[in-house]
Order: structure tokens, then C-alpha cells, then sequence
């Protein structure tokens, strides 16, 4: 949980408010219930924005006069000034207003020297910063986390401190990874955030534009700035069929990084559609807009439907999933909309795949990695099995994790190899506790790490190679 929570409505603008609200009946009820809800249990004083991102998108559509992708709705509905504003994809650049700022340790400490250099005494947007990056990898989570509280304590003690008194969330190390934090209390339908990580997109698997930047742009969007962005293309990958077996979310975007390549997303955002979007979870949805860096992309994002809304009703936020419901014409992409590119995968014929080594973008089917590692010469004796980072690290990818594991266990397997799981958060590390999965991972002979990055940005202390002795690792990471 959060270190430093907001403070409640004070008791008269409570009243008051509320006095406001029975004099307002003639409101009608979608934009009084939207008006209503709370960004999230932390910021009880700010709403949804729906209302106002409604009328800046009837702006811009009798200007363009025509249908409009879901990516197209989401960022003109946040334009500065969307009457005067030139929109052209691939060209223009457009002024923005997003919704809030997400910071990681590591990039946060610079961020926040430069707006306490600005002179401004709160940040303008909701922002918050996860402490996540700087915790090694080393023989457990407990003891880990331990040893960089001390480490880092200076660190630690500065954002806390700033993050107080400049209005700015602070979640202390051992809450989780920024973006499972994001997913589970920040990110909702049609939000507009950036964040200072590259992963940032992993919010898109809730129906949001959420777009990695540097410290830079964190500062301006916090001092009330407006933020440029390149007009994107907008990449379609329509999904067919339904997953099935032993095929994953992660699956899908392995596929399409072996289509589009490392490269091939680059000044567009990859947006997807179809039938076979209802067959994958919200978080898994997120899995796949998470990856999307590795081809480049602006961001990914899905249409809002109703995995989301159980999603939004499992984490306690049932009040905006029912706001979504009610704008949801906002929050999916219109008939026949233009895509500058589409690709299509059909689920029912999509094979597990394993990407690497060395690019993201080298695809193999599971069936052809053995005969691909023998060609290549890859060592075939694996060292090290890690499951989690920001992309599978939620409570589905430890639940699937834990059931294989127990098979194995139930006839007699344990792990031959090092096996290493990171929760995605607290949340998700007290659950799995709770659950017994974590009992399973300890008997199949895995180690639980703290709710961190990890190895997975190279926050690990490995002892069992030599620097430059050839060996294979599998990870569920994105690098």
C-alpha cells in the first residue's frame, strides 16, 4: 500500500458539495455519474474526466468529419485548445492535457529536482512515484528488500519527502512494480498518462493511451504545460478466433513482434480490435500492450468491454467501471475507421511462441525451438527459469505458473534448474501467500523475489555462470 495517502474532502467542502449536488437534478444521469467518481480511492477530490473529454471530441468531429480510431478518440479528446489544433497523422504535432504522471525511482529523482527548481508549489496533474527500480536480485524477498531499503535510503527518503510536499503519491519499495501499481489503482478507460518508463503501456490492457517519456516531459505535465506529442499512425491488429490450450496473451504479441519486427511500430500507435479481443483478461490485455515497446510502438491499446469491467470491479473501482459503461462510444473505436496498417491473427491457429535470443523480434513457434536452438548452436541446457517483470507478473500469470507446478509436483517433478517468481505487487504477492501458490512455487524448488524489477532490468546478483560463459535462460520478460 501506498506510504503517503491523500487527505480526505475537508468536512465543509464535503457539505457543500453535496448541497451542489441537490440543486443539480437537471444533469443528466450519464454525465452526473461520470462527474461523480473518483480517479481512484487515493485522490477522493478528482473525478473522471468524461464530460469534458465528450465535448473536446464533438469538437474535433465536426472538424474531421469522419469515423475515428479508438486511438484517434482518446488523444483528440485531450487536445489544448481542440478547436485550433491541426490534426493530421504522421504529421502534425498535437498540444496535450493527459490525466496524470506515473514516475520510476530510478528516473523520478531527476524529475523531481527539476520541478522543485520550477518554483511551484503542487504538481497540476495527479502523479505518483513507484519505488521499484533500484531493489538487486540476490537470495530472497524479504531479505533483499531489507538490504536495499538501506542502500537507497537517501533515495528513498527524498522522494517520500518531496512526493509530501509537492503533492505526489509515493509507493515505498515492496508495493510492486509501477506498472501492475498502475493497472490495479490508476489506470482506467480512456485515460491519457505518461509515465517515465518505457513499459508504460502496459495501462493500454485497460483502455488507455499510456505512453512512455523522460523526466523532461514529467516535469511539464506537472507544471501545467501542455505536452507535444508527434501526431501517431495508428497500426490495427485485428484478433480472431479465440485462445485456447495451452496459448497465452503473451502468445499474441510474440506473433506480432515476430510480424512487425523491433522497428515496426515506431511513430504509430498499435491498436486492437476484432472478436477475439473478448477471449483474453484485462490483465493479459495489458501483457500485450506492455510489450509493444519492443516494436517501437507510441503505445498499444484495447477497446473497452467487459473483461475490463470485471477487472475494474475485482480491484474495488466498480463506480468506474460502471462510468465507462455509460461512455462507452468514447471508449471504443467507430465503424469503418482507417487504419494505416492492419494485421491479422487468428487465435484458434496461434501456436506458443518463445522470442529470442538476444532481439525480441525472433519469433519461434514452440514446436520448432528445439530444432531452431539446435541449428543455431544455443545452449540447450537451460540455467535459470524467471517468471515476472512488469509484462506477466499479475495474479492470472502466478495462478497459471502454480498449476503447472503442482502437475509436476503431483508426479514427483521439481525443478531442475534455478526458478525465480516476482509478484507484480504486494496485492498480488499477499494473495498468492493466501492462496497457496506461493507454498507451490517453494516445494517445486523456486525462489519468490521481492515485488520489483529484478533481473529483468538487470538488477541481479547471478552467481551461477562465470561473465561471458555461454548459457540459456527463459524468461516470461520483455527484453
Amino acid at each position: 500500500m501506498a506510504l503517503k495517502s491523500y487527505f480526505p474532502v475537508p468536512a465543509m467542502q464535503l457539505a457543500q458539495r453535496l448541497f451542489i449536488q441537490s440543486r443539480s437534478l437537471h444533469i443528466s444521469p450519464l454525465s452526473s455519474a461520470a462527474a461523480q467518481v473518483a480517479l481512484s480511492r487515493y485522490e477522493p477530490d478528482r473525478y473522471l474526466p468524461y464530460e469534458k473529454l465528450e465535448k473536446n471530441l464533438q469538437i474535433v468531429r465536426k472538424r474531421l468529419n469522419r469515423p475515428l480510431t479508438l486511438s484517434e478518440k482518446i488523444l483528440y479528446s485531450h487536445l489544448d485548445q481542440p478547436e485550433e489544433q491541426e490534426i493530421e497523422r504522421g504529421k502534425s504535432y498535437l498540444r496535450l492535457r493527459p490525466d496524470r504522471v506515473a514516475m520510476q525511482d530510478a528516473t523520478a529523482q531527476m524529475a523531481m529536482l527539476q520541478f522543485i527548481s520550477s518554483g511551484l508549489k503542487r504538481v497540476a496533474v495527479p502523479s505518483t512515484i513507484h519505488c521499484d527500480h533500484l531493489i538487486e536480485a540476490q537470495i530472497g524477498g524479504a531479505k533483499d528488500l531489507a538490504r536495499a531499503k538501506d542502500l537507497n535510503k537517501e533515495v528513498y527518503n527524498f522522494l517520500s519527502t518531496a512526493g509530501s510536499k509537492y503533492g505526489v503519491g509515493f509507493w515505498k519499495p515492496g508495493s510492486g512494480i509501477i506498472h501492475q501499481i498502475i493497472l490495479e489503482n490508476y489506470a482506467f478507460p480512456g485515460v491519457l498518462l505518461i509515465g517515465t518508463d518505457s513499459h508504460t503501456p502496459n495501462g493500454g490492457g485497460l483502455g488507455g493511451l499510456c505512453i512512455g517519456v523522460g523526466g523532461a516531459d514529467a516535469v511539464d505535465v506537472m507544471a501545467d504545460i501542455p505536452w507535444e506529442l508527434k501526431c501517431p499512425n495508428v497500426i490495427g491488429v485485428k484478433l480472431t478466433g479465440k485462445m485456447s490450450g495451452w496459448t497465452s496473451a503473451k502468445d499474441v504479441i510474440l506473433k506480432v513482434a515476430g510480424i512487425l519486427t523491433v522497428k515496426g511500430g515506431t511513430g504509430a500507435i498499435v491498436e486492437y480490435f476484432g472478436p477475439g479481443v473478448e477471449s483474453i483478461s484485462c490483465t493479459g490485455m495489458g501483457t500485450i500492450c506492455n510489450m509493444g515497446a519492443e516494436i517501437g510502438a507510441t503505445t498499444s491499446v484495447f477497446p473497452y468491454n467487459s473483461r475490463m469491467r470485471d477487472y475494474l470491479v475485482a480491484t474495488n473501482r466498480k463506480e468506474i467501471g460502471a462510468a465507462a459503461e455509460a461512455h462507452k462510444e468514447l471508449l471504443t473505436p467507430d465503424n469503418n475507421c482507417k487504419y494505416d496498417q492492419v494485421v491479422e491473427i487468428n487465435l484458434n491457429e496461434l501456436e506458443p511462441h518463445v522470442n529470442g535470443p538476444f532481439t525480441p523480434d525472433l519469433a519461434h513457434p514452440i514446436s520448432q525451438l528445439g530444432k531452431n536452438a539446435k541449428a543455431n548452436g544455443w545452449p540447450t541446457d537451460i540455467r535459470v527459469g524467471l517468471i515476472g517483470s512488469c509484462t506477466n507478473s499479475s495474479y492470472e500469470d502466478m495462478s497459471r505458473a502454480a498449476f503447472l507446478a503442482k502437475q509436476a509436483l503431483d508426479h514427483g517433478i521439481k525443478a531442475k534448474c534455478a526458478f525465480t517468481v516476482t509478484p507484480g505487487s504486494e496485492q498480488i504477492r499477499a494473495t498468492i501467500e493466501r492462496d497457496g501458490q506461493s507454498k507451490i512455487f517453494d516445494e517445486f524448488g523456486g525462489m519468490v523475489l521481492a515485488n520489483a524489477c529484478g533481473p529483468c532490468i538487470g538488477q541481479w546478483d547471478r552467481k551461477d555462470v562465470k561473465k561471458g560463459e555461454k548459457n540459456t535462460i527463459v524468461t516470461s520478460y520483455n527484453r
